[in-house]
Formats: C-alpha cells, sequence, structure tokens
C-alpha cells in the first residue's frame, strides 16, 4: 500500500515531527533489552515504551495531532534486526488522517541502502527518511555516504538527523560503545553546504553544541532544527531565545515520543517566554511546509 498524506493543515493543532515506533504488531524489538533498558532510565520513562502503530495513530487522533513516525535501521553496528520501514509506511496509510511515514535505511550498506532508499519513496510514498549517525556508526560528511545523500536531493525527500547526547547506551560501560562524535552538528553542515537542495532537520536541542545548531540553522536555508527529545523546561537559553525570534520560522515541534510525551512537552513549552505568533510556527505550520503539506508561503 502507498502511503498519500489525508491530513487536514487547519484540523490539527499541531505536527510532532519526532516519533519513534520502536515495536511492530509482530513483538519484534527495534533494540536489544539492554539499549532498551538503558534509555528508558535515561528517559525515566513511566509510559508504555513500546506501542504498536495503531495505538501511536490514536494517540495522536485523540489530541487533533499528526505524527511523523520512523524506526531506525542500525543493523550493521548493532547487530540487531532492523523493524522494517516499508511495513511502517504501510501501516502509516491506513492512519493516513494523523501519520506520515519516515523510512530509515543504513548507510554502510551503501547501494543497497541507496536502491532501498529510493523504493521507500517511489512505491510506499515516505516523506523522509531518519538517521541516527552514533546508533549506526557513521560519519555524515564521510564521501562515501554522498551517493545517499544525492538520492536524497534528487527524490526531494526530508533528511532528518539526531544530533547531540543519546540517551541510547547512556550509563552503561563505554555507552556500549556508541560515539557521540558522530552526532556532532559541524559534520552535517559538511552535509548542507554539499547538497544545498537536501532539507534536513537535525533534531534535539545537539547538546554539547547547541550553539552548532543554532548557527547552522542560521546560516543554511535548507536546515531546519526539531526540540524533540528534552523537556522545553531544561532547553538552554540561547536556544529559546533563538526560536521565539530569529529562527522562528526554522524551528519544528517534536516530542521523542514513546519516551516523552506530547502533552508533556506542550506543557512546559507554554511555561516558555515564546511570542504567541511564534508559537503556530513551531507547532505545525513549519513543519507542514518543510513537509510539503501546506504550500503557501509564510
Amino acid at each position: 500500500m502507498t502511503y498519500t498524506p489525508r491530513i487536514d493543515p487547519d484540523a490539527i493543532v499541531a505536527l510532532d515531527v519526532h516519533t519513534h515506533i520502536e515495536a511492530d504488531h509482530h513483538g519484534r524489538l527495534s533494540l536489544d533489552a539492554e539499549l532498551m533498558a538503558a534509555s528508558a532510565r535515561y528517559f525515566r520513562a513511566g509510559q508504555d515504551r513500546t506501542p504498536t502503530i495503531d495505538r501511536v495513530a490514536a494517540h495522536y487522533r485523540e489530541r487533533n495531532m499528526a505524527a511523523v513516525v520512523f524506526t531506525v535501521d542500525a543493523s550493521t553496528e548493532l547487530g540487531h534486526p532492523a523493524l522494517s520501514s516499508e511495513e511502517i509506511a504501510c501501516q502509516a496509510a491506513e492512519h493516513a488522517d494523523v501519520l506520515i511515514p519516515f523510512g530509515s535505511v543504513d548507510p554502510r550498506r551503501g547501494e543497497a541502502a541507496v536502491a532501498q532508499a529510493r523504493r521507500l519513496v517511489r512505491d510506499f510514498g515516505v516523506l523522509g527518511f531518519k538517521f541516527h549517525p552514533s546508533l549506526q556508526g557513521f560519519a555524515p560528511n564521510d564521501p562515501a555516504h554522498y551517493p545517499l545523500w544525492q538520492a536524497l536531493e534528487d527524490l526531494g525527500s526530508v533528511a532528518l538527523f539526531h544530533t547531540g547526547q543519546t540517551g541510547i547506551g547512556a550509563g552503561l560501560p563505554g555507552g556500549r560503545g556508541i560515539k557521540l562524535r558522530y552526532s556532532d552538528p559541524m559534520l552535517l553542515d559538511d552535509v548542507a553546504a554539499d547538497f544545498p537542495g537536501l532539507t534536513m532537520i537535525l533534531a534535539h536541542p545537539s547538546v554539547p553544541w547547541v550553539d552548532a545548531s543554532l548557527s547552522i540553522a542560521g546560516h543554511k536555508s535548507n536546515v531546519y532544527l526539531d526540540l524533540s527529545g528534552w523537556s522545553p523546561k531544561y532547553f538552554p537559553p540561547q536556544l529559546v531565545r533563538q526560536a521565539a525570534g530569529p529562527l522562528r520560522h526554522k524551528v519544528l515541534f517534536g516530542s521523542d515520543y514513546p519516551l516523552l510525551t506530547p502533552d508533556r512537552w506542550m506543557a512546559d513549552f507554554a511555561a516558555l517566554d515564546v511570542k504567541e505568533e511564534a508559537r503556530p510556527l513551531i507547532y505545525k505550520e513549519n513543519a507542514l511546509r518543510v513537509l510539503g503539506l501546506r504550500k503557501e508561503p509564510l
């Protein structure tokens, strides 16, 4: 089944661009038990960590929100089989009024990753791709991965990259071998410069490199930021100032559900000193335009 969005931009109050599918209908998990447990401790997640895509859709439908859903294919680095992006796209097509599927391919699979990305767009209708350089164990600016970025640019797809600290592996010896330096946003500045037609989203506040992400988003018109993975009450002050002012057209609401719920994110963001005219941009309007779901200019 090919996904075709049926989201009514005027009927939703927010569009969450960062939602994980961590379990499929067969009971398979996106990560092994040790990594799942470590991330749950890091986020102090008390809610269900493994809702099926049907339950994710119900969660957002009840709140009059839409959500981008994805998994992360880190099979080469972790030796753990990835959930099927094809299956996620097909299931999202059954909830096209609230869900938007992104694919995930393992960049270390080279030409096979490029071919899979093309199939996911052509045959399944995904609107973008999620990458986690630290978890997948690759440097985004390595020329070996440039054919993949070229393919995504040619396809008109959005590329969403994890940046900064990660709760996956947190608290484990050696962080289970996960290297944070791969998620330095300055590596993505190279990609943004070399592929100016590729729309990129840098996920999370990028700690400890928040200023780098702010600088890149202010410099590169094809780069946006999502605000997921942190409760807004812990946002660095310079991030709040930029989101409320100069970068108000470049930042997007993201929760990191199911690790952080949209309810908690929204409640904490409401307490920030952000002008009312900037809030609709952050909650949904910027994301609608990045994803091509609203055409008219801001």
